[in-house]
């Protein structure tokens, strides 16, 4: 079975494009948006680790905004159409690495986990996939799912 635990990240400083839209749209609309970003990643400078894709989102009832993102070094150049650079604060996130074939488990297994330990999300803050894209075939990489947790 796959680990939880705590970590604490930093502030993140993302360039990306975003997906906006109704829940029943994912996860097809995200696969979309990150393929879509990967195939334009030549166009960003800057990037800090282009083998790490952050995909930040935030949902209520209705529908969930999703990003596919690169962390990069902040530069006054003109982003390429399209791009827009985001900064996630600093946060305390429970935290679990999976495949990411069975992102659905991982995120039953990650909200138990929260409950059963008694930690309480941060509802306003958003969330992170990372995506770690070794090899050609990312569909199939790792990725930590990542949800905001008060101190």
């Amino acid at each position: 079975m796959e680990a939880c635990s705590i970590v604490y990240k930093s502030a993140l400083h993302l360039i990306g494009i975003p997906y906006c839209g109704p829940y029943s749209t994912f996860p097809d609309e995200s696969i979309r948006l990150q393929s879509d970003f990967l195939a334009r990643r030549h166009e960003l400078d800057h990037v800090i680790q282009p083998n790490i894709l952050y995909c930040p989102y935030f949902g209520n009832e209705a529908f969930a905004t999703y990003w596919a993102c690169f962390e990069w070094e902040y530069s006054e150049e003109a982003l390429p159409d399209g791009f827009v650079a985001i900064t996630i604060p600093a946060h305390r996130y429970a935290v679990v690495s999976i495949s990411s074939q069975r992102i659905g488990e991982g995120y039953e297994l990650l909200n138990t986990w929260i409950h059963d330990n008694g930690y309480k999300k941060l509802d306003l803050a958003v969330s992170l996939e990372i995506f770690y894209l070794e090899a050609q075939r990312w569909e199939e990489e790792m990725v930590d799912l990542l949800i905001p947790i008060a101190d």
